[in-house]
């Protein structure tokens, strides 16, 4: 149930929405004399608040009589406070000074936490003395009162209250010492502050102000509180380590870093990890050479993080560190030294790793080849000179690498490595560099005309790689080879061929499918009929289009398997050619009863068109005698009768095909809206009695 209290305030909220939304953006000065007369008077009382909303904008000393007289009002007395904590005028603190001393419960909380706002130091010495208050909510309010004003009697005696204020207040007096200690470092008074924080986490208060005093005592300290930071991160409370890991984010001061870097080893590794990632955020250059170090030995999250951290800020010093740790064996700091290697921004980085090629061996040649390509740096003659190296693994490096950076003049080189491989193992490799290569070439239909050149002098095998190639290129020419290749007298070639042709991702390869579909003894006239139809089920196409293409794929389809392929696209994009096709397809007698229902369900999701109705009357069936009883439409107890509708559109067939395929639009409306509705139908077919239930827009099939 809604308060009286509570309606004023809604009141005011629209009123105010009211006043925002029709106002120009600029503000406009108001008289504040006739707000003043208003509150005096005897208008309902949202009006009166929305006076307050105004003086606290327009309002000056004049106001604070009317505006103090209202505090007394449990309804208006929030509204007057927001008023009087923002005049500018001595006479709005003499007036919640009075106030508290009248007032009690709630509205004396609403006052104290006023005067807190407006800072008023004259109002201390109550604020004390209600401190005192038995009631912990009335104590609670002045305690942070005292805080937000920081003064040194207030600060003297929030500190002595830490000792022996009642414990449900002691959280708020906490508040109240740390809200002093901020506005003394904020004064430069750090040495008072670290002492007040540090009087507030050694006392017996809840556990979020010794945390907050905790992170206010280290930040007082500045580099001097490094140690009492480090005491946090090696603590078995997860509250003081996360507090700690956050404040080594914001600590300032000279040699911060260093210094937490030296304290790392009496962590446990985890927290290692941990401090050097806050480290990292604080971007200090002082701490990259501890980062270097902590890089290259110890334990695996150590180092894991330090090279995390390097990947983040470091440069092309950091190459020989993270060169090293991308050789070792362990599989996670190799991993993540390569990814920072590959990172590391700048072209002297590329420089730099490009030149340690000529002498690089082992391992770690393989890794700057391997670099140069995810890089993709100017690096083609010493990738082209490692191609040809005697290790496999140089080679095959050098390989893939050549695919990421090859430009046009090196693709006969990629070529010729696929067609007439110096080593017949080099071959998958140099295969997959030639597809990354001819992928990244700006004139695909240029790049497809030099892999078919190819083709004519190529090996089995290597005619294998190209035709992948270009079936990942796509593209006229490419298409153009592949539906060649597809009539090869070579078995293997054609498979391949008329597999790739089943995958093409656009519709231009129908054409070459359906003529391999009809070729008489091919042994895949059934993939490539099935891989013509994937393109009619998958593809955005006409109607006309799609239903030619379903046509087609009947004519050519030997199988009931694969008719039954076309039925399932028929079903699946329903349109008035889908339905002549379904129609047409009934006429067959191997097809006639799925046919026949593909035409019902197309026919029930497009509508009873008077041209869909006489398509569907060419449908080959035996009739039945189909009577409905009673019809009704809609939720719950909201029924509407539709009976003669459903009866009019009744033919005699199960399917009932209703003018539009929105049973609220057949119906002549919507007889419940934003509700789910059913249609209940009782009827009668061939003398046998029956019910059935369909969810709103159900195709109506009778069972």
């Amino acid at each position: 149930m809604i308060s009286h209290r509570n309606s004023l305030v809604i009141a005011v909220m629209m009123v105010a929405a009211a006043v925002h939304f029709t106002t120009p953006v600029a503000l406009v000065a108001e008289d504040e004399q006739p707000l003043i007369e208003l509150l005096q008077s005897d208008v309902p009382k949202a009006d009166k608040a929305l006076a307050c909303r105004k003086l606290a904008v327009w309002g000056s000393h004049k106001a604070v009589p009317a505006l103090a007289a209202l505090l007394h009002d449990p309804e208006l007395e929030s509204w007057a406070r927001i008023a009087l904590e923002v005049i500018p005028d001595p006479a709005a603190d003499g007036a919640l000074r009075q106030a508290m001393g009248q007032l009690e419960g709630r509205s004396l909380m609403g006052v104290i936490h006023s005067i807190g706002v407006r800072r008023d130091e004259q109002a201390v010495d109550g604020l004390i003395k209600h401190m005192r208050d038995a009631d912990p909510g009335i104590a609670s309010a002045a305690a942070v009162a005292l805080g937000h004003i920081g003064n040194a009697p207030a600060t003297a005696a929030l500190r002595q209250a830490l000792v022996d204020t009642p414990e449900a207040v002691r959280s708020a007096v906490a508040e109240g010492c740390i809200l002093c200690a901020e506005k003394m470092l904020n004064d430069g008074k750090k040495d008072q502050a670290a002492g007040l924080y540090d009087a507030v986490r050694t006392a017996g208060v809840p556990k979020p102000r010794i945390v907050e005093a905790t992170r206010g005592a280290i930040l007082a300290r500045g580099a001097d509180g490094v140690g009492l930071l480090v005491e946090q991160l090696v603590s078995s409370d997860q509250a003081m380590v996360a507090i700690g890991l956050s404040t080594a984010r914001e600590l300032t001061g000279p040699g911060v870093s260093k210094k937490l870097l030296a304290s790392l080893t009496r962590m446990a590794p985890d927290r290692q990890a941990m401090l050097i990632l806050a480290i990292a955020d604080r971007g200090d250059s002082e701490a990259m050479p501890a980062m270097l170090d902590a890089a290259k030995d110890g334990p695996v999250p150590v180092r894991v993080a330090a090279i995390e951290v390097l990947k983040r800020l470091g440069d092309a010093t950091c190459i020989p560190v993270l060169l090293i740790a991308a050789t070792e064996e362990n599989e996670e700091v190799a991993r993540t030294a390569t990814a920072a290697l590959q990172e590391l921004p700048g072209n002297h980085v590329d420089r730099d790793l490009v030149a340690r090629l000529n002498s690089a061996k082992g391992k770690e040649r393989i890794v700057l080849l391997e670099l140069v390509g995810r890089r993709r740096m100017d690096a083609v003659p010493p990738l082209l000179a490692a191609i040809d190296d005697a290790d496999g693994q140089v080679r095959t490096a050098a390989l893939v690498a050549l695919g990421e950076v090859a430009q046009w003049e090196d693709l006969p080189e990629l070529i010729d490595r696929v067609v007439d491989p110096p080593r017949s193992d080099d071959t998958p490799a140099a295969s997959r560099a030639l597809q990354a290569a001819c992928l990244r070439m700006p004139d695909r239909e240029a790049c497809a005309r030099k892999l078919a050149d190819a083709l004519e002098r190529a090996p089995k095998s290597a005619q294998i790689a190209i035709l992948e190639t270009l079936t990942g290129m796509g593209g006229t020419k490419a298409l153009q080879t592949i539906v060649e290749a597809a009539k090869s007298e070579d078995p293997q070639i054609q498979d391949t061929a008329v597999r790739l042709l089943g995958t093409w991702m656009t519709l231009e390869a129908g054409p070459g499918l359906l003529e391999l579909a009809k070729t008489p003894n091919s042994p895949y006239k059934v993939r490539a009929l099935r891989g013509y139809i994937r393109l009619a089920r998958q593809f955005l196409m006409p109607d006309d289009q799609r239903a030619a293409m379903c046509k087609n794929a009947l004519d050519a389809a030997e199988r009931d398997a694969e008719r039954e392929l076309v039925l399932q696209v028929m079903e699946r994009y329903p349109s008035v050619p889908m339905l002549r096709l379904a129609v047409e397809s009934a006429k067959n007698p191997a097809l006639r009863d799925k046919a026949t229902g593909v035409a019902m369900t197309v026919a029930s999701k497009i509508g009873g068109g008077a041209d869909v109705q006489k398509l569907f009357e060419q449908v080959q069936r035996e009739p039945v005698k189909v009577e409905i009883l009673k019809a009704t439409y809609g939720a719950g107890d909201t029924l509407k009768d539709v009976t003669s509708i459903l009866q009019k559109h009744a033919r005699d067939f199960p399917l009932i095909v209703l003018p539009s395929s929105s049973y609220n639009e057949a119906f002549g409306g919507d007889p419940i809206p934003n509700v789910v509705k059913q249609l209940k139908v009782q009827y009668r077919m061939d003398g046998k009695s029956g019910e059935v239930v369909f969810p709103e827009n159900a195709p109506i099939l009778l069972p």
